[in-house]
């Protein structure tokens, strides 16, 4: 329970340490499809799980470990092509076992698991083979069995998702994988050896391996050794249980075995930690891939890079992936460290303390004495970690989940070296990332498959600059430079691409070449004015009071408009890394009036203070370009809209580029170029937005604007470059108003009508003279009070009680003045 406490306590706290992290967002992205990337696919319905993959050394032909099958794809040119076809599948009985053991029938299959030259001629291939593992000789030309299948146990996982390692090195495999049926024996082996030399393997007694997955090895012939990397659980930390480690360990391919002690057995296995930790976290502990980056021309093997991608067992890291570079003079010092020792009796690691008897992991030491090996047996992990370079992560992604690499040094322009990272997300996205001195750069981000894939790899082929994916699907092959999509200068120096720069004689942006310039690139700080000194840009001052008057805007686009009607007006973004700013002359664009929205698009509804000339702006490692400019403007007989439909445009318009003077004001004009870029033509309309219940709907319009408008039957002019090209009058709806005004002044009059009779009725109820009173009381009235009441009797009182409601003094009725007491002036009441 103290454990688990301290445990829980510990992730808590570096929780809450956890640094913030810049975004790594790719400048550029191309979903799957788009005609900006051109990616080339290879798929036949017969062939699934094209995962396995081997490349020629002259990289014209690519070996694909499929299902159930062998594939020798020709990649000499643009397309891959099907040279020749190897099906190597179970028979039905080995099927059938398979099946009755429990497996799925979908994972009885054959899967090529290994796949390696095993000399200028043949192949070495092996497969699960429905749970039970064969390997088999090919000749690589005509890509047939040589020989009869092997036994493949050892050589090759039994479970097709269970990951593997292997390596030939002088004709003999070494390989990291699983030699029983549940997993539970992984071995580092040797196989294949001729003469004196005998087949190798762990002892399975001393615990040098606790529960591993491995994934990937390598070969350096300077040193002599071969590198593994797996992960493992690190029982050193007894404190934390199945606490994930990512090791390296080492063999040398010298080792032919003890005398006497550990016979048939490694003398010089020997493993250490690799730990990919930032400050104030916990450590990237789990490997997921690693790549080889080999020295320089003329520079020693010592400076050889590991270049590997790390996750976290927890979540509480900042990131979600982190890439980290070992350089092998560490690694080497660290194996020429300090050793811990396993004590027997409690299990438990300590440092060693007491004098070395020998260099454990040193070549060699088969020739030695059985108490220096009794030594080596028993003291195989380094004391020490190994550290990345300069103790400080590579790179972290915050948004991504990494799951392979390749790594590539090259040359840029000005003949300085730059590492250039192919990593391969979890969602099929590819990103092409350069490590400056600043951090990493994203170049950019290809979608290479669109469903998640539980196995794929990745394989660089440097001579043919290209990178193959290997899926479930099938296999895309990916040119590393895409320098032709930038269309200016600018972008070309923008891009940040060691592969590309700017060619002031053509005007493009191509491949870089081995001949030294300084024009048109600059990767570590990206400054268009400097690496574009020799071309000319368009700069020009931001729309302001006094600097750009309204008579001297120019036109622009077109935009013809009604009053009130809500207009949406877009920013096509110069890169994911840009920002757009929206611009009037002698204007500001009040947040009252205008809705900025998310994609930088502009909205407000058309008023006389809202026409005008609009500009907008893309600013990018403070570099303007102007992207849009709109001349809104209305329309000479405004009517109600309908919903417009716009076809969209085969080219987009062409930007004008601007920069953003970092030496004065002065101004310099020119106008860029773009390529055309092909898109649909199918129109758009779908509602988006609701005003005062109104529902609008939304029309595309070439590249940079959307008209929002009412729904109804008449159709829009629409404008290409200011030009009129389609123009229909709407509806007339005066016979309409017509008939609305003749029944509202019908409606009136009845109403008028109606209120005039009810008042005069009203009035004739109130001067009737009443049957019973008026007899009584004339009988008792004088003749001069009969007289002055017979034509308007309006009020009377009997026994001090009202008969009418006309109690209010002074009313005037029929043109007769009554008193307060309902007896004309002067006039005494009669008493009872």
């Amino acid at each position: 329970m103290e454990k688990h406490s301290l445990l829980s306590f510990t992730v808590t706290l570096l929780g809450f340490l956890n640094p913030c992290l810049t975004r790594l967002t790719p400048r550029v992205s191309f979903p799957i499809g788009s005609p900006g990337r051109n990616l080339i696919r290879f798929s036949n319905h017969n062939v699934r799980n094209t995962t396995t993959l081997l490349l020629s050394q002259d990289g014209d032909m690519l070996y694909v470990g499929a299902r159930d099958s062998v594939l020798a794809l020709d990649v000499r040119h643009d397309d891959i092509i099907l040279k020749s076809k190897l099906d190597w599948s179970p028979p039905d009985k080995d099927l059938e076992q398979c099946s009755m053991k429990g497996k799925k029938m979908a994972d009885c299959p054959n899967f090529i698991r290994v796949l390696q030259f095993l000399n200028t001629t043949h192949l070495y291939a092996c497969g699960t083979f429905a749970f039970s593992p064969r390997c088999i000789y090919i000749d690589s030309e005509t890509l047939t069995m040589s020989l009869k299948p092997d036994e493949g146990r050892g050589r090759c996982p039994y479970d097709p998702y269970q990951r593997n390692t292997a390596i030939i090195v002088d004709g003999e495999l070494y390989t990291g994988t699983v030699a029983d049926y549940r997993g539970n024996r992984p071995v580092i082996s040797r196989y294949l050896s001729e003469g004196s030399r005998v087949d190798l393997k762990l002892d399975d007694t001393l615990g040098w391996l606790e529960d591993p997955t491995f994934i990937s090895s390598t070969f350096l012939p300077d040193e002599g050794k071969i590198y593994f990397f797996f992960s493992e659980v690190g029982r050193e930390y007894d404190f934390i249980d199945k606490f994930i480690v990512s090791r390296i360990s080492q063999i040398c391919t010298s080792d032919v075995g003890g005398q006497r002690t550990l016979q048939r057995r490694w003398t010089t296995f020997a493993k250490a930690q690799l730990l990919c930790q930032a400050d104030n976290e916990l450590p990237y502990n789990v490997i997921q891939d690693i790549d080889t980056l080999l020295p320089a021309d003329g520079a020693p093997e010592d400076d050889t890079l590991f270049y590997g991608i790390f996750t976290s067992q927890w979540s509480v890291n900042s990131g979600r992936s982190a890439v980290c570079s070992f350089r092998l003079t560490d690694i080497k010092s660290v194996f020429t460290g300090n050793y811990k020792v396993l004590n027997r009796d409690t299990l438990q690691w300590r440092a060693w303390v007491q004098e070395k008897v020998a260099n454990p992991g040193e070549c060699g030491l088969h020739n030695a004495s059985d108490n220096v090996l009794r030594f080596v047996k028993e003291n195989f992990l380094a004391d020490e970690s190994v550290r990345p370079v300069g103790r400080s992560l590579t790179m972290v992604s915050a948004e991504h989940n990494y799951t392979h690499l390749a790594v590539q040094r090259v040359q840029a322009a000005n003949s300085r070296h730059y590492t250039v990272l192919f990593l391969l997300t979890e969602s099929g996205y590819l990103h092409k990332a350069v490590l400056l001195q600043n951090g990493a750069h994203i170049i950019e981000e290809v979608q290479v498959f669109e469903q998640p894939q539980p196995i794929k790899s990745l394989k660089l082929s440097i001579p043919k600059a290209v990178i193959y994916v290997g899926t479930s699907e099938g296999v895309v092959k990916v040119p590393t430079a895409n320098c032709s999509f930038y269309w200016t200068c600018a972008q070309c120096v923008l891009a940040r691409d060691p592969f590309c720069h700017w060619d002031p004689v053509s005007r493009t942006c191509v491949i870089v070449s081995k001949i030294p310039t300084t024009l048109g690139q600059d990767i570590d700080g990206g400054n268009v004015e400097e690496a574009c000194n020799s071309v000319s840009l368009t700069r020009k001052t931001r729309f302001g009071p006094n600097n750009l008057p309204a008579a001297s805007c120019p036109a622009g686009e077109l935009v013809s408009v009604s009053l009130n009607e809500v207009i949406r007006i877009q920013c096509p973004a110069a890169s994911q890394l840009s920002q757009q700013v929206w611009e009037r002359p002698n204007s500001r664009l009040s947040s009252d009036l205008y809705l900025f929205l998310e994609d930088g698009s502009l909205s407000f509804v058309a008023t006389p203070a809202t026409l005008g000339h609009y500009l907008c702006l893309s600013f990018e490692n403070g570099y303007q370009q102007t992207m849009a400019i709109y001349h809104v403007k209305q329309k000479s007989s405004p009517m109600t809209q309908s919903p417009t439909r716009f076809p969209r445009p085969q080219t987009y318009p062409i930007p004008t580029t601007q920069a953003v003077s970092r030496h004065g004001p002065e101004l310099h004009t020119s106008v860029g170029t773009s390529p055309k870029r092909t898109e649909s033509t199918n129109e758009e309309i779908r509602p988006t937005l609701s005003i005062r219940n109104t529902q609008v709907t939304r029309g595309q319009f070439g590249r940079n604007l959307i008209l929002w408008t009412e729904k109804s039957g008449q159709k829009e002019t629409e404008f290409k470059g200011g030009e009129p090209l389609l123009a229909a009058k709407g509806p007339c709806y005066l016979r309409e108003l017509v008939v609305v005004s003749v029944l509202l002044v019908i409606c009136l009059s009845l109403l008028i009508t109606m209120v005039l009779y009810a008042l005069r009725q009203r009035c004739r109820s109130r001067t009737a003279p009443q049957a019973g009173t008026a007899n009584r009381d004339s009988d008792r009235r004088t003749p001069v009070e009969q007289e002055a009441l017979s034509g308007n009797n309006i009020l009377s009182k009997h026994n001090g009680q009202p008969l009418h409601s006309g109690h209010v003094s002074g009313l005037f009725c029929n043109g007769t003045l009554t008193g307060p007491n309902g007896h004309l002036p002067n006039t005494p009441s009669e008493q009872s």
